[in-house]
């Protein structure tokens, strides 16, 4: 039986042709070739150009009471697994709370400033999503991406509700979002425009 305590929600900005990121992705270029300089600056400058005009989605994407991310979501493999490595996200990283990554390398708990702490999980979605509603305490579980892993969790059924931000460009390949994933019946929940992006949520119904 599945535990439905709290809600599981995601967030990801996709292109209009639902890719959350181009090919070639490296550690330079975590986002691959996305049209700009593969840093994401096209994909996300919605973010970081208008972020006045998108507070309440910049704000809503950190909410979260505990968060599961893919392994390429928080840093690439340097040869087997680099203990070294702290993850793209910087020394005080945004989330403020347990982060789950789902890897196949094992690493020690990383706590960094500001009351992240990463927490390693080699044995499967549904034990990341059971560590992540402990600590959550009944509190909203975000997965945070990227594609690959929202899409693990939305054949397994476990996504309550989906947001979207959606970029005016195409990107033709990359990390799609709904790749393998069965057919979904959504209901449009909110849709918001803005100069650069349309935020639109949806809850998954099945």
């Amino acid at each position: 039986m599945i535990d439905r305590t709290g809600r599981v929600i995601c967030d990801l900005t996709v292109s209009a042709d639902g890719y959350s990121a181009g090919l070639d992705q490296t550690e330079e270029r975590p986002f691959g070739d996305d049209g700009g300089d593969g840093s994401g600056d096209k994909l996300h400058a919605w973010m970081f150009d208008t972020p006045d005009e998108n507070r309440a989605e910049v704000d809503q994407m950190t909410a979260a009471a505990a968060f599961i991310m893919g392994r390429n979501m928080f840093g690439p493999v340097r040869g087997a697994w680099d203990r070294r490595w702290n993850g793209w996200w910087g020394g005080n990283p945004p989330f403020h709370a347990p982060v789950f990554v789902l890897t196949h390398h094992a690493r020690e708990p990383q706590p960094m400033d500001g009351g992240t702490t990463y927490y390693f999980v080699t044995d499967g979605v549904a034990a990341a999503l059971a560590r992540a509603r402990a600590a959550a305490g009944g509190g909203e579980v975000s997965v945070h991406g990227g594609a690959t892993t929202i899409n693990q969790y939305l054949a397994a059924g476990l996504i309550d509700e989906l947001r979207l931000h959606i970029v005016p460009f195409t990107l033709g390949a990359g990390t799609r979002l709904f790749e393998g994933v069965p057919p979904l019946r959504l209901e449009q929940v909110t849709s918001r425009s803005a100069s650069l992006v349309t935020h639109v949520t949806y809850r998954v119904l099945s």
